[in-house]
Order: structure tokens, then sequence, then C-alpha cells
């Protein structure tokens, strides 16, 4: 059996999904798959940036990192997009990457992949599983098999999302992950590895 490809797609402002994609790729790595981590490129005025410390801090620590390409997608056999919410939305950061994907998508090389979404929001209810929800409305469109995580492990009960996996930052304090959203992680890689190699066979 091959080795699954895994790409992890991401954009992050100020850390948090930043975080849960190295964790994701890990996880990935311990499953068996060749992992690319690539952050998708910042749009943002710089003076907008310039307004908030922690955003303004996480630029200037992952500006070199190396940036998503169609490529990334096409090469993977399962796909994990992230995105902190935006009004109960994905991020134009990303969108903007995914709006990218015409080309691809009309050669059908965006189909019959494994793919799945992680967010982050200020608030408990700050729009996460819309975020998500509003993410597989692309991934329909490509023809993808989402391979959402569900109840499909009794630690999504912790989680709380059966949709992907989420996190509440809380706003300025910016609540560090704990070990219910690492344990979320670790399962959504593996589920996605999972299956993207029974596709595979």
């Amino acid at each position: 059996m091959k080795q699954v490809k895994l790409a992890v797609v991401y954009y992050s402002s100020t850390g948090t999904i930043h975080t849960m994609a190295q964790r994701l790729t890990e996880a990935g790595e311990k499953a068996g798959a060749e992992v690319r981590l690539r952050q998708v490129a910042e749009l943002a005025p710089a003076e907008a940036i310039a307004s908030n410390s922690a955003w303004s801090q996480h630029f200037d620590r992952t500006k070199d990192e190396p940036k998503a390409t169609a490529d990334d997608v096409v090469w993977a056999d399962a796909v994990l997009f992230g995105s902190p919410t935006r009004y109960g939305n994905v991020a134009s950061q990303l969108k903007q990457f995914l709006d990218t994907l015409g080309p691809q998508w009309t050669q059908g090389l965006l189909a019959d992949k494994v793919y799945a979404g992680f967010t982050a929001s200020m608030t408990q209810h700050g729009g996460q599983e819309s975020t998500l929800l509003a993410l597989y409305n692309t991934i329909h469109h490509f023809g993808g098999i989402i391979v959402a995580p569900g109840y499909t492990d009794p630690l999504k009960f912790a989680d709380g999302n059966p949709y992907g996996v989420s996190h509440v930052t809380g706003g300025n304090n910016d609540a560090p992950l704990t070990d219910v959203q690492f344990a979320a992680l670790d399962h959504l890689a593996q589920r996605a590895v999972r299956v993207a190699a029974k596709l595979s066979a």
C-alpha cells in the first residue's frame, strides 16, 4: 500500500491555527503519512497587521514558512484546511487561495480526495461550526470526500465538534490549546490518513 500524502493548508493571524496545524502535521506523520505543512499568503495591509501586536509578531515569526500552492492540494491524497472564523465564515486569506484553484478544479484534479477542516474563534459561539460548514461548500464543488470526525471516538464528546476540530481562544487572553483539542486534532489527522489509505487501496 502506498504512503498517504497529507497536506495541511492553513491561515493563521495570531498563531492559534498555526499551532493546530503543527499538531496535525505531527499526528499525520505518526500515522505514517508524508505531510506538507503549508501556510497561505497573508493579504491584509501592513497597517492592519501592525494594529495588533499578536498578529504582527506571528506574521514576523512565520513570514518565511513555505506558502501553499495549487500543487500541494493536487499532490495530496488528503487535505486538512485550517482557518480562524471571520464573521462565521472562512478567513479571506484561505478563501482567496481556494478561489485560485479553478484551473485544477476544471481538470478534476481536486476530486476524490479526503478533506476536513479545523478552526478557532474568540468566543464559544463565534461561528466555529458555520465556518467549517462554509468551508465544506467549496469541497462539495471540488468533488472531494468530506471526512469530518463526527462522534467516531469518545474523545469527541469532550471536544464537542463533529464537523472538525475547533478551539475557543477567549479573546485577548489567547487561551492555549488543551489536551482536549490536541486529542481531537490527533484523531482528525489519523482518521483522514486512514480513510485516504483505504481509498488509495
